[in-house]
């Protein structure tokens, strides 16, 4: 799970965390999370605590970058340096939940997204304004991930959360 927490995804961003907290107590063999904005933040450790309260301070904690810009090109750049091409973005389903805006070069995003996509098994791209009535994902950062993406879902409510959890579970 690569959770975007920038100041545009801020107010969804504590329920990406919970949401992303459940799924590492659920599947914590199978589950890595980070943090992304301007620099990419593995949280995985502090999201595997019991208490939900104590594992979201933990990972905010290590979070430097919250509510900062997003350069998400450079941080993709980055995770798949650092961890996708050693094996763990391999094969496996990579869900980003972001908004899609960049600060960044959207160029570099659309490169990034295509060197995921041929590890990944699939690339799920949770925005929580698809959901809403007339958005058209036409900003640079979201135009340029689309083509590399296997399905855009909403991510603004508990029900396309719901809508997440059986795509990745029969993926």
């Amino acid at each position: 799970l690569l959770i975007d927490v920038s100041g545009s995804m801020s107010p969804y961003a504590d329920a990406l965390l919970r949401l992303a907290h459940v799924w590492v107590r659920a599947v914590p063999r199978h589950t890595e999370v980070f943090t992304v904005g301007t620099r990419l933040t593995r949280v995985t450790r502090a999201l595997r605590g019991r208490d939900a309260e104590a594992a979201l301070r933990a990972a905010g904690e290590q979070v430097p970058d919250w509510s900062g810009g997003t350069r998400l090109g450079e941080v993709l750049g980055a995770f798949l340096d650092r961890w996708g091409q050693r094996g763990m973005a391999r094969g496996a389903v990579l869900v980003v939940f972001s908004d899609g805006w960049e600060r960044g070069d959207p160029a570099m995003l659309g490169e990034q997204m295509a060197r995921l996509r041929r590890l990944a098994h699939q690339v799920v791209w949770v925005n929580p304004h698809t959901g809403k009535a007339g958005y058209r994902p036409v900003q640079g950062g979201i135009a340029a991930a689309l083509p590399h993406v296997d399905a855009l879902l909403a991510g603004h409510s508990l029900a396309t959360f719901a809508e997440l959890v059986e795509r990745v579970g029969h993926a």
